[in-house]
């Protein structure tokens, strides 16, 4: 399966993946529609940690065998058996902080969709990415984010 990585020496913490995904996963597809107009305000599912000197970005590992799946009340939290794409659905999802309590790598958060809390994580862009780049990964202007085959599911 292809996962995105974040290589850290590389990240100057400039947001771009952020805004990328934040536009991907909005309604229009549109950045300034999107941060400026939607309601409710799509969520980037992939966020950057720490300043100019050291940074780097956090998103889903999607695991060979993730504790937020195996930890979720509701089933909100799956992967994918063919794919391997870790997911949450926002239907099934009773905003608990379960999953964001066992995510080691702190990659799940909790935050409203406009009508309750619920989970957000990087979903590879929808799935999409299975034969596109993530969205995260076309942004970087510094190459810090690579889209490449893991050696491990």
């Amino acid at each position: 399966m292809k996962k995105v990585f974040a290589i850290e020496d590389n990240c100057v913490a400039c947001g771009r993946c952020e805004v990328a995904c934040k536009t991907n996963h909005s309604q229009s597809k549109n950045t300034v529609i999107a941060y400026k107009v939607e309601n409710p305000v799509p969520m980037a599912r992939i966020r950057v940690d720490g300043s100019l000197a050291v940074s780097v970005s956090v998103n889903c590992r999607h695991c060979e065998y993730p504790a937020c799946v195996e930890a979720c009340i509701s089933g909100a939290m799956q992967k994918d058996p063919v794919t391997g794409i870790v997911s949450s659905d926002a239907q099934k999802c009773v905003g608990c902080y379960t999953c964001v309590a066992m995510c080691p790598f702190g990659a799940v958060f909790v935050a409203s969709n406009g009508t309750k809390q619920v989970a957000f994580k990087c979903d590879l862009c929808g799935g999409e990415a299975q034969q596109a780049i993530p969205a995260c990964v076309a942004a970087c202007p510094n190459n810090a984010l690579i889209y490449q085959e893991s050696e491990r599911g």
